[in-house]
């Protein structure tokens, strides 16, 4: 599997933009075409549609959560801390107690296996601790399923210095987000 970050005029990236993944002989675009062809490969899309819509709407509750996140970089400084503190507030007070009530009866937050909305849940309690680090500390369920996976051996490995888990976004980064953004 390949990841493409430039454009291609031969029609490779069909709205001329990345993510581009090359997989089973085609060429992937957009991030939720991406996740889903990914997700049903790999038996992480459940075994039958009501299992399916409940990942899509844990997924989507979680995506709009990391938008929050990543929209951060193009605020000013003043903006940056209204919206940390908004942030906290929406994590803790409506998401957060979603999937901790999920969780109150399975391992997982659909099913009795791993789906693509646990690896969701993982990745943006990761983001949201590295901007609030005790933002689980009233959240037992959500510290018991994050131990859990950070055990899935490929999920261990990822996270290892290193590996291909890119670190968050310094000054000097975000500068040239902007930049090239033209924020």
């Amino acid at each position: 599997m390949a990841v493409s970050s430039g454009w291609s005029r031969d029609g490779a990236l069909m709205f001329q933009q990345v993510p581009m993944v090359e997989m089973d002989g085609m060429k992937l675009v957009q991030s939720k075409a991406i996740m889903n062809y990914i997700s049903a490969k790999y038996n992480l899309y459940g075994k039958d549609l009501k299992e399916r819509v409940m990942i899509d709407m844990y997924a989507e509750g979680l995506r709009d959560l990391m938008e929050m996140i990543m929209r951060l970089i193009i605020l000013t400084p003043e903006e940056k801390q209204s919206t940390l503190k908004t942030i906290e507030s929406k994590a803790t007070d409506r998401y957060l107690p979603v999937y901790e009530k999920a969780l109150a009866s399975s391992d997982y937050l659909v099913g009795n296996q791993l789906s693509c909305a646990d690896v969701h849940l993982f990745e943006c309690i990761l983001m949201l601790e590295e901007k609030f680090p005790s933002v689980l500390s009233n959240f037992p369920r959500l510290q018991a399923f994050q131990k859990r996976m950070r055990a899935v051996p490929a999920i261990h490995k990822f996270l290892q210095p290193g590996s291909q888990r890119k670190s968050p976004p310094d000054e000097v980064y975000l500068q040239n987000v902007k930049e090239i953004l033209r924020f």
